[in-house]
């Protein structure tokens, strides 16, 4: 038994966004989980915690949490104890400026991409993530 069309063309889809992603941070010489923990500060704010980022991305918190410390030992930012166990993941000078020069522009350019289409292909597209994510959880559900 195999997948329809509809369903390969999806996931064809759905990996060629992922590989443009992941082709961006080649190209910006950062690893894919370094790339997306800048893209967190970006949207989140200096200071966020780790959880924030492990809550916007998909990637698990050990991977989150090696990267980070990469990060930290190339001097891009470092940890400020909050309440508890959750610390904050704070810029350094040099940090703010690699997110300005990585992360933003890839904000920049999804925002471009998004409000370049037309109102209702946006709210089309919003309106049919949802629905196909409610059926997917609805799916897995069955299977879990």
């Amino acid at each position: 038994m195999g997948q329809g069309p509809g369903i390969r063309e999806f996931n064809r889809l759905y990996k060629e966004l992922d590989d443009l992603y992941h082709n961006l941070a080649l190209r910006q010489g950062l690893s894919d989980s370094a790339s997306i923990i800048l893209y967190a500060l970006y949207l989140l704010g200096d200071g966020c915690l780790q959880r924030d980022i492990c809550d916007l991305s998909y990637i698990s918190k050990q991977t989150i949490n090696s990267s980070i410390r990469r990060l930290e030992q190339d001097g891009y930012l470092y940890l400020q104890p909050g309440r508890g166990r959750d610390m904050h993941i704070c810029l350094t000078p040099e940090g703010r400026r690699l997110v300005e020069e990585k992360a933003a522009p890839v904000a920049a350019m999804e925002e471009r991409a998004f409000s370049g289409m037309p109102q209702e292909d946006q709210q089309a597209l919003l309106r049919l993530t949802h629905a196909y994510l409610a059926r997917l959880r609805a799916e897995a559900g069955r299977i879990l």
